[in-house]
C-alpha cells in the first residue's frame, strides 16, 4: 500500500492507496505517522471507509512526512561509491543527522544557496520506522519499518567537508526531497534488492542496486537501537552508490535549471527542479 499527503480542496490531506489502484483515497486530515503506525489492517480499513479517490494524475503531492522526528542518514555505505572516493570501506557504519527543516516533496524547487555553488544528489532507499524501539538485534529489524521511500540525499560538498560530522553540509533548506509516498513492507519483500537510479536533465548519472550496500537496512537500525530509541516517522537514508557529481571529470554540480530525478523500484520516482536560492530566504 502507499501513504502520500498531496493538496485537495485548498488544503493538504492525507490519501492511501492498495497495490493496482488508480487513486489515492481521500483520508482527510489524519496522521500519516499514526496510519503508518497503525499497520496494515488499519491503512485498508481507512481505505474502505473514504467516501472520495483521487486520481493519481490529478494529485498534487507533498512531502509524505513533512517533518520527520529525526531524518538520519548513513555516509561511504556502496562499495562503488567508496571506490570511486577513493576511500576505503568503512568498518562501522558513518552516520549524521539531516536537519528535518530540509525536507521537501516532489515538485518543490532545490536552491543552489548563495553560500556555495557546489550542489550535489544522493540517490537512496529511505527507511521510514514504524514503532518506537530499542535494542533492535538485526534478524527482528525490518518488522519496526513502516515502509519505504526515495530520499535524494543533497549535499553541499564544501560545507559538507568543512565539518567531520557532515550534519551542516547536508542539512541547507530543501536539500532533504523524500517522496514520492510511502511504500509499506508488503510491497518491498526484500530491500536489498532494489535497483536505484539519479538523472539530471534527463541523463542517467546513477544506476546501481541497493544490494551494493555495506551495511544493510538491518544493520542499520541495529546499530542506531543500540545507541538511541527510534520512533514512528523517523527517516533513515541509507546511502548512495557511486556516480555522484563531485567525483565525475569534469565534476556535475547542481545548477539553475537543471531538473533531478531520483528513482528506487517498486518506491516510485522522486523529481525537483534546482533553482537559486531566492533573496525572500532570510527571516528574522
Amino acid at each position: 500500500m502507499r501513504i502520500a499527503r498531496f493538496d485537495h480542496a485548498g488544503t493538504i490531506v492525507t490519501g492511501a492507496c492498495a497495490p493496482g489502484a488508480d487513486g489515492l483515497a481521500v483520508l482527510g486530515d489524519t496522521d500519516p505517522i499514526a496510519l503508518l503506525s497503525a499497520g496494515a489492517s488499519a491503512i485498508e480499513h481507512a481505505i474502505a471507509g473514504a467516501t472520495e479517490t483521487v486520481p493519481f494524475a490529478g494529485a498534487r503531492l507533498r512531502a509524505p512526512i513533512p517533518r520527520p522526528p529525526k531524518f538520519l542518514a548513513i555516509g561511504l555505505n556502496y562499495a562503488d561509491h567508496c571506490a570511486e572516493a577513493g576511500m576505503p570501506a568503512p568498518d562501522f557504519p558513518v552516520f549524521f543527522n539531516k536537519q528535518t527543516t530540509c525536507v521537501i516533496g516532489p515538485g518543490d524547487a532545490i536552491h543552489v544557496p548563495r553560500a556555495s555553488a557546489l550542489v550535489d544528489y544522493e540517490c537512496e532507499l529511505g527507511i521510514v520506522i514504524g514503532r518506537r524501539c530499542r535494542h533492535v538485534p538485526a534478524d527482528r529489524a525490518l518488522d519496526v519499518i513502516a515502509g519505504y521511500t526515495v530520499v535524494n540525499d543533497i549535499t553541499v560538498r564544501d560545507w559538507q567537508l568543512r565539518a567531520p560530522t557532515m550534519t551542516i553540509g547536508k542539512s541547507f533548506d530543501t536539500h532533504g526531497p523524500i517522496g514520492p509516498w510511502i511504500v509499506t513492507p508488503d510491497e518491498i519483500p526484500d530491500p536489498q534488492a532494489l535497483g536505484l537510479r539519479t538523472w539530471v536533465n534527463g541523463e542517467l548519472l546513477q544506476d546501481a542496486t541497493t544490494a551494493g550496500m555495506i551495511f544493510s537496512c538491518a544493520q542499520q537500525i541495529e546499530t542506531l537501537t543500540t545507541a538511541f530509541t527510534l520512533e514512528p516517522g523517523d527517516i533513515i537514508a541509507t546511502g548512495t552508490p557511486a556516480g555522484v557529481g563531485m567525483l565525475r571529470q569534469p565534476p556535475r554540480w547542481l545548477v539553475p535549471g537543471d531538473v533531478v530525478a531520483v528513482e528506487v523500484d517498486g518506491i516510485g520516482r522522486l523529481e525537483n527542479p534546482v533553482i537559486a536560492e531566492p533573496a525572500d530566504t532570510a527571516t528574522m
